[in-house]
């Protein structure tokens, strides 16, 4: 007999994906989109939780995480200057 997997609903930029219990916020990616995947392990993009604030691609999941990707910005980077 096959014991069964627990999925848990999480949404990264607002698309729900279903996961198994203990996957990581980079699994979630992954599964939304490989390229995004690539994007936050390569360093170009950051995940940040429903906060805004940043999290390990290795944060475990829990049921309605969400999950959102930003360009990753160099430390002393400015940002971008708003047009008048």
């Amino acid at each position: 007999m096959e014991a069964m997997t627990r999925t848990i609903p999480v949404f990264v930029n607002s698309v729900k994906v279903e996961l198994a219990t203990g996957s990581t916020a980079i699994d979630a990616v992954r599964l939304w989109s490989e390229t995004a995947a690539a994007e936050v392990t390569g360093g170009g993009k950051i995940i940040t939780d429903d906060r805004g604030l940043p999290i390990l691609p290795d944060t475990t999941i829990h049921g309605g995480s969400i999950f959102r990707l930003i360009p990753a910005r160099g430390a002393g980077e400015p940002a971008e200057e708003m047009e008048e």
